[in-house]
Order: C-alpha cells, then structure tokens, then sequence
C-alpha cells in the first residue's frame, strides 16, 4: 500500500479530489492512504505564522523552513519507509509519465505545497528529495499541482484501474500519443468507424493502433519522435505518413 501526506495550509482543497472517482477508489481497495496535513499545526510561534519578509528585500513572503521540517520529520517517524519528499514549484523538473511510473513505485510520497512567493532555500537543499512543475506557468500555490502529480502516480498502483492494461497504452507510457478510439454506432451522422476495426483481425487492430499512434504524434508532437528508437517497421510507417502529409 502506499501512503500520500500532503503538507497544505488549505486542506479542504483536497476533500472533493481524494473522495471521488479513481482516487476514492483506490483508497476503498486499500491500494492507497490519503493524509492532508495542514503545516500550519507545526508553526512554534504563538500566532502560528509560517511566512515571513525575505532577507534583501524584495516583494512577497516566503515559507519559513521551521515549519516544513518539522512536520516533514514527524511524517517521517512515523513511516517505516524513506519517503519522497516532493515541492511542488516552477523551478522543478518538467513532469513526465516517465516521472510519474518512477513515483509510483515509492512506498511513501510527502507533498510540499508553498502558496507563498517562494521557499526558504534549506527547505530544498534538506529537505526535499524531488522538485517538480507541470507545466511553464505560474499556478497560485502548489496544490493543484499535487493534485495532478497525485491522480496520474495512483492510477498506475496495481489493482487501482479495473483493465491494468489500461495505462499501458495511455498517450506518453509509451513514448508516443495514443491512438484514437472509436465506439457504437459505426455509422454516425454518416461519419463511420474505420473497417479494420470492425474486422475481427486482431493482429490487423493492433497495426492500425500502432500506427495512428505514430501518425498522431508525428502531427501533434513531433518533438517525442526527436530521440524515439523507432523499429524498421515504426521508420516505414513514419516514413508513409510523412509523404501522405505532404
């Protein structure tokens, strides 16, 4: 099983997150544990403050480190497994599929989310084992980010989707985008399904899978194709595909 604190000063955030859907799910079947930890119950001052005006200057508060260490080492005592302490930030490495298989093979993962103008830098240099942004933007504090790094490392724990299949072949586990779906009726306001799908060939399925996969990614985002190992018959199909474009 693996155990998710989450450290947040907006817990409440996470109630309609954690209680539907795929989530809610994997924790029922005990694949997962779910702590929402508001780090402000660790603040050792009378006025509970976790920020303060940073030194040199400059606009915006930054999260104290007195806070986050302590409830990160309380977490830890209580864990009998290292965890993974993660910051959620811009200044993090860009997050991929292949991060998120990575995470999911953790036993513990401990969610940092600041909603500060920044950390104090011995939050990062002791305390943190990942730094990670979703995307080059700028996001109000670290939680929905969590969210989202959370939701794409759960579904991938066994027994969590009902086909475990099913995220194999999801857009980027397996370096290109997905290929497309259709389903009933074959025939819709005269737009149909392709034939090979409805011709029981399954070997014929999975060529045509294969290669609209590389179609799509080739037309979408080309950029994973940079340093793809493609096989002799992914380079003929993408060669195909290139002419046909033209």
């Amino acid at each position: 099983m693996m155990n998710i604190d989450v450290l947040t000063l907006f817990p409440e955030m996470f109630e309609g997150v954690f209680g539907h859907s795929i989530l809610k799910k994997a924790a029922e079947n005990e694949a997962v544990t779910y702590n929402v930890v508001n780090f402000r119950e660790y603040a050792d001052n009378k006025h509970k403050t976790v920020d303060d005006y940073p030194y040199g200057g400059g606009a915006g508060m930054v999260l104290k480190p007195q806070p986050i260490f302590d409830a990160v080492e309380d977490l830890r005592s209580k864990s009998g497994a290292s965890p993974r302490v993660i910051l959620l930030c811009p200044q993090g490495e860009r997050y991929t599929q292949k991060k998120a298989e990575e995470l999911a093979e953790a036993d513990h993962l401990i969610f940092v989310c600041g909603h500060y103008e920044g950390y104090d830098e011995r939050i990062r240099e002791h305390v943190v084992t990942d730094e990670i942004s979703i995307g080059d933007f700028v996001l109000t504090g670290g939680e929905l980010g969590a969210m989202v790094v959370i939701d794409s490392v759960v579904r991938l724990l066994p027994g969590v989707l009902g086909n475990q299949e099913s995220h194999m072949k999801d857009s980027f586990s397996t370096g290109f985008l997905e290929h497309p779906h259709y389903t009933r009726p074959a025939d819709f306001r005269g737009i149909k399904v392709p034939d090979v799908l409805m011709s029981g060939n399954h070997r014929l399925v999975e060529e045509w899978r294969a290669k609209e996969s590389l179609r799509r990614t080739y037309l979408r985002r080309p950029d994973l194709l940079e340093d793809a190992e493609l096989t002799s018959e992914q380079q003929k199909w993408l060669n195909e595909i290139k002419k046909e474009d033209k």
